[in-house]
């Protein structure tokens, strides 16, 4: 069984410079494909279950399905939690066999944060789990503005919550499409200048590749979450097996075309962090 924390992956990509992903989650298929793509390149991969996730299926079957898979592997693999809006969430997860939360406090004050990750933080380790939180909310694509972290606030977060790792706000966007962005890295290194808790950047898909490979190798950020480029690529399968064969309407037959797609791209997206 190769099930491990966020700390177990984490704390050795900060000490050898590398990331590791943390793979967006929406289905059996995609989470199977991912395994296989970290066997393929002999990485540990991190399998998260967002918000729309769970809206499909309850965290308890999410616990099992990671958690076979992580049983067969041959590599790490992490059970996540991602987005957390509740301690009730975070139970939830710890419940059913996750190995790592993330709580988001993003939206609220700074003390507060502070408080209610804290709790969470406190919650998780006594199971034996890992707490990611976030200071500095990262927005949408198309929706909700970004608000860049403070340097100094992140330092007090990481020092009075104990996070395991800590997701920053440093222009970085979620459901971004393409990679015509890219990160602050004068405030990446401000926070990194005052903090030894591993980064974490949500919204990788946004990031340039040569900006994630050099950030990779080069910084604390030792987490990139990447969803929607996979998604992509899992749509573009889907549509041309369907579109393939009209008469078509077995969903095992035409969900297993997605498979070999989604492993060559969650190929891609793991060698550009090593």
């Amino acid at each position: 069984m190769t099930l491990v924390t966020l700390k177990d992956v984490l704390q050795p990509a900060l000490a050898n410079g590398h990331a590791v992903a943390g793979l967006v989650t929406l289905g059996w298929e995609d989470m199977r494909a991912y395994v296989a793509a970290a066997e393929a390149e002999n990485c540990p991969v991190i399998l998260q279950a967002g918000p729309s996730c769970r809206e499909h299926t309850p965290l308890p079957i999410l616990g099992k399905m990671f958690r076979h898979l992580a049983e067969g592997a041959s590599v790490p693999v992490v059970a996540h939690l991602d987005h957390g809006y509740s301690a009730e969430d975070c139970r939830i997860a710890i419940d059913s066999g996750f190995t790592s939360v993330m709580f988001d406090g993003s939206r609220t004050p700074l003390q507060q944060n502070i408080d209610d990750t804290g709790d969470i933080v406190e919650m998780a380790h006594a199971a034996g789990v890992s707490c990611e939180g976030e200071i500095g909310f990262v927005g949408y694509s198309g929706g909700e503005n970004s608000a860049g972290t403070d340097p100094e606030e992140a330092a007090k977060f990481a020092r009075d919550t104990g996070v395991d790792a800590m997701a920053i706000s440093v222009g970085n966007v979620h459901l971004q499409q393409d990679k015509e962005g890219g990160l602050d890295e004068p405030r990446i290194r401000a926070i990194e200048a005052v903090t030894e808790v591993p980064l974490v950047i949500h919204g990788g898909s946004g990031v340039p590749l040569e900006q994630r490979t050099r950030l990779a190798r080069g910084s604390k950020i030792c987490k990139f979450n990447i969803g929607t480029e996979l998604r992509m690529a899992f749509g573009t399968a889907l549509r041309e097996a369907v579109n393939s064969d009209p008469d078509r309407f077995d969903r095992v037959s035409i969900l297993k075309e997605t498979h070999d797609p989604v492993v060559a791209a969650a190929r891609r997206v793991l060698q550009g962090f090593r």
